[in-house]
């Protein structure tokens, strides 16, 4: 069993022996009679740890400093920090990598390119309600292109990162719908004009949608009668008296789009996407993920049956 061996040493300064006598006592000045201020004290502990070795033990620490339990514990412990230090600085420097490689996507473009795409992209965030305008404004100058997109997708990218949520759904909306009207702009006259037809159903009158769109097909549509057959457009007013000449045909305007142009085009779009649909296998389960492909499911068929009501529609037009 270990003892504690305790020795105190007390060096006075003092002028006067320790032991006074008491007929001295009254001979003493009372300023004198007290301990003097330049005494030093020293204080030393020793601990004996099973008979066979001193430690010297420091005046003033806690007695779980001693212990060799707690003192293994703290060991502990200061590994578990530097382990963690360790795994924040890896984070860190991950996260450091990921956004320079964020970066150096837009080196492939033109220094001037990246940065009007970037001032219309803040832009574009900075309209809030009047956004659809800017979008329908800078497709008409032609300036929606995929660099736009690549630096929505950019700023997507580090709000993920983040996890600014507000950010996340604010880009994520304002990708698609960029992304929706370069495809617009680039698409042919008939998906432009079926992406039309499908954004004019509000999801509540379906027989009011359906007779909206027979109107606008009749409008879009040239007139397809045996008088039309027999006089093209352009030459309503043509007179056989008054020709000089050889006989030409009007300039065709591009934009001009044929009914069986439209129906081609929408029935080829039908067979791709019905091919696709037999490939998609339901999923089952009732966990978040499933639940939401079964919705996107759901939409899609909806949208797949709308398309097929306009080429029906399209298909049994008549003036």
């Amino acid at each position: 069993m270990g003892f504690k061996l305790l020795s105190l040493t007390s060096l006075s300064l003092s002028p006067f022996p320790l032991f006074t006598p008491p007929f001295l006592l009254s001979t003493i000045p009372s300023s004198l009679s007290k301990s003097t201020p330049g005494a030093v004290t020293s204080l030393t502990t020793t601990r004996c740890v099973n008979n066979e070795k001193e430690e010297v033990l420091l005046p003033g620490m806690p007695k779980e400093y001693y212990d060799d339990e707690w003192q293994a514990k703290q060991r502990e412990r200061t590994k578990e920090l530097r382990q963690r230090q360790r795994e924040e600085d890896e984070e860190e420097e991950r996260k450091i990598e990921e956004y320079r490689e964020v970066g150096m996507r837009l080196k492939g473009y033109p220094e001037e390119d990246v940065r009007n795409a970037r001032k219309l992209v803040s832009s574009f965030i900075r309209a809030e309600e009047e956004i659809e305008q800017k979008i329908e404004e800078a497709a008409e100058k032609g300036i929606l292109t995929e660099l736009v997109l690549m630096v929505i997708w950019n700023r997507l990218d580090l709000a993920r990162r983040d996890n600014e949520k507000d950010a996340i759904r604010s880009l994520d909306l304002l990708y698609r719908r960029v992304e929706t009207e370069i495809l617009k702009r680039e698409a042919t006259p008939a998906m432009r004009l079926l992406n039309d037809l499908l954004i004019m159903y509000d999801g509540f009158d379906y027989e009011e949608w359906l007779k909206k769109c027979k109107k606008r097909m009749i409008d879009t549509f040239p007139r397809e009668d045996p008088y039309s057959i027999l006089v093209p457009p352009g030459f309503e007013s043509f007179d056989i008296d008054k020709l000089e000449g050889p006989l030409s045909p009007p300039p065709e305007h591009d934009d001009t789009l044929l009914r069986v142009d439209f129906v081609r085009e929408v029935d080829e779009l039908l067979q791709e996407v019905r091919v696709e649909q037999s490939e998609v296998e339901n999923e089952a389960g009732f966990d978040p993920e499933s639940v939401a492909n079964r919705l996107k499911q759901q939409e899609r068929q909806q949208s797949i049956r709308q398309v097929e009501a306009l080429l029906d529609l399209a298909i049994g037009l008549k003036w």
